[in-house]
């Protein structure tokens, strides 16, 4: 019967089903199942819940003294002794045949659907959990996995170590969700993740009786409404995110299920519910909480159009001509640790002299400005191979955090045209915002919400200010054996990549599987170039040939393989080792560069010494790295300090990175409450 609903084609139910149908015992059944299907295209009519605003002034002072003490709050102890019960439970679990079993997963998800759930049936529907995953795949959680489990249902944000198993231990929370009938986004930061994990999962969540999806990329809309309509959906948070904003611009100035209704009679028109793709926002499960929540919400997620635009793509070539022929720390400055150009004095002038005989914009001294600024802010700040690549004459933004493209993404403001200018391709037309939203804004629509990540202690207080999710760390389910050794500081860039040549031959030798992480796609290639000329063969993984993601990961822990990976291989990838290779020593790890925030750094490690198994890890870096000139310690600290050494001074510079990107995120959630308030939903930027 959902089926019919959903797809509203023709009839595909079996002559059994249709005689059970009829059974008037089991009408009130078909009629209530009706009912929830129907409530599932009204869910997103009754509005949003409304997200709280951000503390100001001494509230926000005394905010932050209690997430400090909400953190401080021993939970971990309280969850372990818990998921030790629910072992035992489960455990009783075993014996029961089948059809029993079934019936008590039947008996527990109908008082999770009527809401009628405590603290001690969730105890049970957790181990009921547990025995269905057993069942259904052979892996039964842990009791880590199930402190985890717990720390996510009761809305906290778990450390649980890289490699302990998110994978299984998400289908604890998303079941239980799920049961409740209002679905579940179980969020991953990449498409080859949430596929994968539905994929591998799949089993569990259909022996609970529930139904699982994933939306990527290139689903047509009805294949995304029907995602969404099943129980259980894997997904980026920018895919859900900019589905939320496109089912709002379809629902117009219609906020209410009585509005939709009016709306209807008065127009004679089918209802605009039958065009949305999502059904409301109710829970989520979030993988990689500190990417999702923290890193990438930076940008605010915006839902664009094509403007009227045919005179711009000359303008943007001129201002670049313009942009070549001032003059840098003459007519303009650039300050790299800002990611600003700014034009001086006399470069406005000079400006104005190169600009007398032109027409149009040109003859405007703001207008002119703002756009070889532009011209100039892409010639200087984003490179090839680091902020985005050029693929079939197209600009491709690379994610700098994942290492991944963002094919659907342009920059704002003129800024992705004047990237197109800059490498001679094709200028696309400059786009006009329909829509936007903070991802800090929205998770804060969701009614529960709970996540987990290898790296999220560090950003405990901002998970707490920002989500009101407090941080709990979940211990290992074996002791982690891994070698951190210690860090290699290098005068000068080329010292550093001699360095870390010398670093894989010698653990090359000894046939251990080694992985050596990059930041960006044009330092993965340059490592490839020098492994070449010291005849190493290696496998590359970068978001150039990201296709062959899964076929690279598959092999990185074979005997002797040496693969460079940007940080595509520091989320989510879980390389398996052999017991030969684990006596050889295990994964060794070799960062060649730091990045802005150690939890990045801690990911990339973190692929070595999984579950027990040996491995080691070490990071080389270099003082004249973009991260120090950009972060690091002032002129005079430098001066007055030189008796820090290199380490902590890659560790100022991190702290230095994070604050500043901590005040763009709490600018951008200003900025977007400003605009909801003052322009509307999908009011315009200016």
């Amino acid at each position: 019967m959902a089926e019919v609903i959903k797809q509203h084609e023709r009839f595909t139910i079996a002559d059994d089903e249709i005689k059970s149908a009829l059974d008037p015992a089991n009408m009130p059944r078909i009629h209530a199942q009706i009912a929830w299907e129907a409530c599932k295209r009204w869910q997103p009519l009754k509005g949003d819940r409304e997200a709280k605003k951000l503390l100001k002034g001494f509230d926000a002072f005394w905010d932050t003294g209690i997430a400090r003490f909400v953190n401080l709050y021993p939970r971990t102890h309280v969850l372990m002794k818990r998921a030790a019960k629910i072992i035992e439970i489960s455990e009783t679990f075993k014996d029961l045949s089948e059809a029993d079993f079934k019936e008590k997963i039947q008996e527990y998800r109908e008082i999770y659907r009527r809401s009628k759930d405590d603290d001690q049936s969730q105890m049970i529907a957790l181990a009921i959990v547990r025995e269905a995953s057993r069942r259904s795949t052979g892996m039964a959680h842990y009791q880590n996995q199930i402190a985890c489990a717990l720390a996510i249902t009761r809305h906290s944000l778990a450390e649980m170590a890289t490699g302990e198993g998110k994978t299984l231990t998400a289908t604890m929370p998303a079941v239980l969700e799920g049961w409740r009938g209002r679905g579940v986004h179980v969020m991953t930061s990449n498409d080859y993740l949430a596929h994968r994990d539905a994929e591998e999962m799949r089993p569990v969540y259909e022996y609970c009786g529930l139904k699982v999806s994933a939306v990527t990329n290139e689903m047509a809309p009805n294949d995304r409404r029907n995602a969404y309509y099943d129980d259980v959906t894997y997904a980026t948070h920018q895919n859900v995110a900019a589905d939320y904003l496109r089912d709002k611009l379809q629902l117009g100035s219609i906020r209410s299920l009585t509005h939709s209704i009016l709306d209807r009679v008065r127009s004679g028109k089918k209802g605009v519910s039958n065009k949305l793709v999502m059904r409301g926002l109710a829970a989520a499960v979030i993988d990689e909480a500190d990417s999702i929540l923290v890193d990438e919400s930076v940008t605010p997620l915006i839902i664009s159009g094509d403007s009227d635009s045919t005179e711009e793509e000359a303008a943007y070539h001129e201002a670049r001509e313009l942009a070549q022929q001032l003059i840098e720390n003459v007519d303009y400055k650039v300050n790299v640790k800002f990611k600003e150009v700014e034009l001086t004095r006399q470069g406005n002038h000079h400006l104005e002299e190169l600009t007398e005989e032109m027409k149009g914009i040109w003859q405007s001294g703001r207008m002119r400005e703002e756009w070889v600024n532009q011209a100039l802010t892409a010639a200087h700040l984003f490179n090839e191979g680091e902020q985005y690549i050029i693929d079939d004459k197209k600009i491709v933004i690379v994610d700098e955090s994942t290492g991944r493209l963002m094919p659907d993404r342009t920059w704002r403001a003129g800024l992705h045209q004047a990237v197109e200018a800059k490498e001679d391709v094709p200028v696309t037309g400059a786009k006009e915002t329909l829509a936007r939203i903070s991802f800090q804004r929205f998770f804060r629509l969701y009614p529960r919400i709970g996540g987990m990540t290898g790296t999220g202690w560090e950003a405990r207080n901002e998970m707490w200010q920002m989500y009101r999710l407090p941080t709990v760390r979940i211990p290992t389910n074996k002791p982690c054996v891994r070698e951190q050794l210690p860090e290699k500081v290098f005068s000068n860039d080329e010292q550093r990549w001699q360095g870390v040549i010398e670093e894989v031959k010698r653990v090359h030798q000894s046939k251990r599987p080694i992985l050596i992480g990059t930041r960006s796609i044009e330092t993965s290639e340059k490592m490839s170039d020098l492994l070449k000329k010291a005849g190493i063969e290696h496998q590359v993984l970068n978001a150039v040939n990201h296709a062959e993601e899964a076929d690279i990961v598959s092999a990185a822990g074979q005997e002797g393989r040496v693969t460079v990976a940007t940080n595509m291989a520091g989320r989510g990838t879980d390389i398996k080792l052999k017991q030969e290779v684990k006596d050889f020593g295990g994964l060794h790890v070799v960062s060649c560069e730091r990045n802005e925030t150690g939890r990045v750094d801690r990911q990339l490690f973190g692929r070595a010494g999984r579950q027990g198994d040996p491995g080691s890890a070490i990071s080389f870096a270099a003082m004249d790295d973009d991260l120090v000139i950009r972060y690091g310690p002032s002129k005079i600290a430098r001066y007055l300090g030189k008796f820090m050494n290199g380490s902590r001074a890659f560790d100022k510079a991190q702290q230095n990175a994070e604050k500043q990107a901590y005040r763009q995120r709490k600018s951008v959630l200003k900025q977007d409450d400003w605009l909801r308030k003052n322009l509307g939903f999908a009011g315009s930027e200016h």
